[in-house]
């Protein structure tokens, strides 16, 4: 399998990251020589190779120099061991494996309700990575780090889950020692949304932004809210739950015991339906499961329209954090995230309507590049950057 972003979307990337593995020790100068690429856009790719850990940077002095000249000489990490990232979706897991210089070599998932069944998706994520560590050839023993995710917030004080209207059946639970004590390797757990922003800015859209929030819209609503390019979570952990801010007119029950969440009016599961009752009013009835997926529907004018309202309707809450924050960017995944413009486009609608002139006008709103496999990668990149790693840096 290629490494984690499409390969046509990173060539610049490779082509940095391939010069400085054939030079051995290059300086930045050697790469610029190497590659043909200009100063800034090698410097551009430097950064971002060092933020995913795949390179490290030290002092060395200048063969010939006087007065002990020194120079930044930039080296591939070393490439021993394999990490392991885990999503735990709400509906699904998915396990990869990954070399120490990010690329994935195998993959497995399955489907389950993660919400209502912790112990069982706890086993299931257990053996998901068993089972990608089987096919990619590698041993238990070479794992050097392990990343997951999880559909809800985790308290950053005990590391257990803690909000008892959120994931209400895994309060009590720390994910990391469970997960830990049934794979034998000390596992990093963390909120799926911080792992998707963290995956965007390793892989996607993100990339060389420090300030910007991902919105995660799917069956559930978050936010990972990345500042000073450090992931912010708030005092106990809760911080981007943005599925649960109240919309006015809204009277649905929500999962949290609330009503009128926005995730009861803007969720996949409600644009999916908007979109079958629109679609059979124009064709013949159409059963939800039928539905093409939103990338291809967006294409048609009808269901546009219903994809661009939900993007109006998460932008009204978007436009508040933005008055908060003044981020650079909001970058939109998930499965409403993969509708590409018309969803971007009502979110951007809302921004210019609802936020103050001065922040709404800097910040981009951007489709994220990664789609659903965004919190995956998150999990590589927390996992290549977790102690123990070679080259690893904190996040």
């Amino acid at each position: 399998m290629s490494t984690p972003p499409p390969v046509r979307r990173r060539s610049t990337r490779d082509l940095v990251l391939g010069a400085i593995t054939e030079i051995g020790s290059a300086t930045r100068a050697d790469v610029c020589r190497a590659t043909a690429l200009s100063r800034s856009a090698v410097s551009e790719c430097v950064g971002g190779l060092l933020r995913e850990g795949l390179i490290t940077e030290s002092k060395t002095e200048l063969p010939g120099a006087t007065r002990g000249r020194r120079a930044t000489v930039l080296s591939v990490r070393s490439a021993r061991g394999v990490v392991v990232g885990v999503d735990l979706g709400h509906a699904h897991i998915t396990a990869a494996v990954a070399t120490s210089v990010g690329e994935l070599i195998a993959e497995c998932s399955d489907q389950l309700d993660v919400d209502h069944f912790p112990a069982r998706a706890l086993d299931l994520a257990a053996t998901l990575a068993r089972r990608a560590l089987r096919r990619s050839g590698r041993r238990l023993g070479e794992v050097r780090a392990v990343a997951a995710g999880i559909p809800g917030p985790l308290d950053v004080r005990t590391h257990v889950v803690s909000a008892p209207t959120i994931l209400s059946d895994w309060v009590g639970i720390d994910p990391a020692a469970e997960l830990t004590q049934r794979l034998g390797v000390p596992v990093v757990v963390g909120n799926d949304a911080d792992m998707g922003a963290l995956g965007e800015r390793a892989y996607g859209a993100a990339q060389g932004v420090d300030d910007f929030l991902y919105v995660k819209a799917s069956h559930g609503i978050g936010a990972g809210i990345v500042l000073a390019g450090r992931t912010y979570r708030g005092a106990t952990g809760i911080a981007g739950e943005i599925g649960h801010t109240q919309i006015p007119g809204a009277t649905q029950w929500c999962r949290c015991g609330s009503r009128g969440c926005l995730e009861t009016v803007v969720s996949i599961s409600n644009v999916r339906q908007q979109l079958t009752h629109v679609l059979s009013a124009n064709t013949a009835v159409l059963e939800e499961q039928d539905l093409a997926p939103l990338a291809e529907l967006a294409h048609n004018s009808s269901a546009a329209r219903v994809i661009t309202d939900a993007g109006r309707t998460v932008g009204r809450v978007v436009a508040d954090l933005v008055n908060c924050l003044n981020p650079a960017a909001i970058v939109l995944g998930g499965e409403l995230g993969e509708a590409g413009e018309p969803f971007a486009a009502g979110v951007r609608e809302s921004i210019d309507r609802y936020a103050q002139p001065a922040s709404a006008t800097t910040v981009q709103v951007l489709p994220g590049r990664l789609g659903a496999r965004a919190e995956l990668l998150g999990t590589i990149a927390t996992a290549l950057r977790a102690p123990g790693v070679p080259g690893s840096v904190a996040g």
